[in-house]
């Protein structure tokens, strides 16, 4: 453990701020702000809990472009009644199980997508783009540091590792 633990808060602070703000100037947020809200969660991931599966880049981006584009097929297909987002949820959930890329804060994707009523581009921009900013500058900022692990730690870790989901252990 480093000797000034504070030192190393402050550092995921300052790289998860540093991540946020250029995926934020990339997407121009004030013609659609809450298209990056899942974002904010996945920098807690990756600053905070870089060494977790949920925070490789195949949770990562296997989670965030996966929920993105079952709730814009869902919302294509259906609409935005309150059965859609329900049903978008819980398709992004199984898909990410079963893909193992499980991303809990890519969980807000299809709700997102559906709420914004957006098309198939917006799997590019904001949710491509946003995400790889993100990675991005996680992987240089954990480099910059003397003893961080470095992100990614594993690039194709499986999240979750196992298929005992949810506790259904044997």
């Amino acid at each position: 453990m480093h000797r000034f633990p504070i030192v190393r808060l402050m550092w995921c602070a300052l790289g998860a701020a540093a991540g946020i703000a250029l995926a934020l100037s990339l997407v121009a947020p004030p013609a659609s702000p809450l298209l990056l809200a899942s974002l904010g969660g996945s920098a807690v991931f990756l600053f905070g809990l870089t060494r977790a599966p949920a925070a490789q880049p195949r949770a990562l981006f296997g989670g965030h472009l996966g929920g993105a584009l079952i709730g814009i097929v869902c919302y294509q297909f259906f609409g935005d009644s309150l059965w859609v987002y329900a049903l978008a949820l819980a398709l992004t959930l199984c898909y990410m199980l079963l893909t193992k890329t499980v991303h809990p804060p890519a969980g807000a994707n299809p709700l997102i997508m559906i709420y914004s009523h957006s098309g198939l581009s917006a799997l590019w921009q904001p949710v491509f783009v946003g995400v790889l900013s993100l990675a991005v500058v996680a992987a240089a900022w954990s480099r910059l540091y003397p003893g961080l692990s470095h992100y990614p730690v594993a690039w194709l870790d499986r999240s979750p590792p196992s298929t005992f989901w949810g506790g259904w252990g044997e």
